[in-house]
């Protein structure tokens, strides 16, 4: 094991399935993950174990696909899929402590029912969306000329390109280009112009699972082990502040509910600051953004609403000037959820094809982490969950197999600590105050 940044990032070497073993029962706050999605190996999910390897051909397609995304070996399914990982990780977690492990929309199934199957509780699914995704679709009118061996006119040849981590655009490394044509050549194929294989990605699914609760209650629970319950105010979308005028005169109303899920007595005034968090997250870009409609345009209503009438906002019976909605400045209905994007500040130069944005797993661990909490994540790749909790105040547990990556994590620590350094010096060095009769007087010169 490798410590860094004072201890509170832990680095187990190895297969994280025999790494797992070396932690305590019940040891753990919380987990954060980003697990192999097994999108495209289809040489391991569909070819006998004694197959031979796939043929490289012309292109290449078939070898790259039979070694999982973006050529990587290990995106494969025997752990995201395996139930007894997810015991391991049950095992280690204590009663009431959160899991949020990403997938990919086609394989997701498999991880969440192998995830429920080892005794967790379903909890939710985030949605993290964004605008970057380059669509793999297979053309199926070049197919079917191909097929026919009808060769297309190429008119122009450009360089490659695919999915790198976290759906952004880049080139192939080994170089490969992509040919421009001027369209069909046989009768058929002009019949399927158009067609294609697949859509362009556009979100990957976040399991919100939960370890059972040992107590009888969340509130017990949380006593107990820290654990059970979801940091909302902290993860809280934007700084928008709102008072509500809670309404009721009764005394015997002690309590009511108020927009929100606040809590406040009869006519009292209770004041929210920032957007209840949602199960969706989305990365700010113009192509997402683009898609939330304008909002902010529901006022406040007051009216009657006696007997039985139904509309698009519900059924109400014997409710008399009621008040519904409510007025802000208005805008794209994006600005109600968290926003996160990839940069070069989170790759590091690194070439691991699916690195998360650390804004993104600090919100998570922020979350589902009780304050000084433990962070396992047992594919760390480049380490970001690592710093995010490290961010956030938490112990990170990393597990990483690969030794590309065990470095990457290594050069992202010493960032970090050098990060830190600096900022220590500079929080040290003493502020020296001078009396404004030792500064020159220019009119004296």
């Amino acid at each position: 094991m490798e410590l860094f940044l004072d201890g509170k990032v832990q680095l187990f070497s190895g297969d994280c399935r025999e790494q797992l073993k070396l932690l305590a029962d019940n040891s753990v706050d919380a987990g954060v993950m980003d697990p192999p999605y097994a999108l495209v190996s289809i040489g391991k999910r569909f070819g006998a174990d004694d197959a031979a390897p796939a043929k490289v051909g012309k292109t290449g397609a078939y070898a790259r696909a039979s070694a999982g995304f973006m050529g990587k070996k290990w995106d494969t399914g025997e752990t995201a899929f395996a139930v007894e990982f997810w015991a391991e990780v049950f095992r280690v977690l204590k009663p009431g402590a959160h899991l949020a492990a990403f997938s990919g929309t086609r394989t997701y199934h498999r991880m969440a029912c192998a995830i429920e199957d080892a005794g967790f509780e379903i909890r939710d699914q985030l949605a993290w969306t964004y605008g970057s995704g380059f669509p793999k679709s297979h053309d199926v009118s070049k197919a079917i000329d191909k097929a026919a061996g009808a060769e297309r006119n190429i008119i122009s040849e450009v360089p490659a390109f695919g999915i790198g981590g976290n759906g952004v655009l880049g080139g192939h490394s080994d170089g490969a280009t992509m040919k421009i044509d001027d369209g069909p050549v046989t009768d058929l194929a002009r019949q399927w112009q158009g067609w294609g294989t697949a859509l362009k990605p556009s979100w990957e699914p976040i399991c919100l699972a939960r370890k059972p609760l040992s107590e009888k209650t969340v509130a017990a629970n949380v006593l107990r082990w820290g654990t059970g319950a979801l940091n909302i105010d902290g993860c809280r979308v934007g700084n928008e502040e709102r008072t509500y005028a809670a309404k009721g005169t009764s005394t015997n109303a002690a309590m009511i509910r108020v927009p929100e899920h606040r809590l406040g007595r009869a006519g009292d005034e209770v004041t929210v600051q920032g957007r209840f968090p949602a199960n969706l997250i989305h990365d700010g870009s113009d192509e997402v953004l683009a898609g939330f409609p304008e909002s902010g345009l529901s006022k406040s209503v007051t009216g009657s609403r006696s007997g039985k009438k139904t509309g698009v906002l519900g059924s109400f019976v014997g409710q008399e000037n009621i008040t519904m909605g409510h007025d802000d400045n208005g805008g794209s209905a994006a600005r109600f959820f968290y926003t996160a994007k990839a940069d070069g500040d989170d790759r590091l130069g690194s070439k691991h094809p699916t690195v998360k944005p650390v804004d993104l797993m600090q919100w998570l661990c922020r979350l589902i982490t009780p304050p000084g909490g433990v962070v396992l994540d047992c594919f760390a790749g480049t380490g970001t969950t690592g710093e995010a909790a490290w961010r956030e105040g938490f112990t990170a547990i990393l597990m990483e197999r690969e030794e590309e990556y065990q470095a990457d994590i290594r050069k992202r620590m010493s960032i970090a600590n050098q990060h830190t350094a600096a900022r220590k010096i500079a929080q040290a060095k003493p502020v020296i105050e001078k009396d404004p009769d030792d500064f020159f007087n220019i009119e004296e010169l």
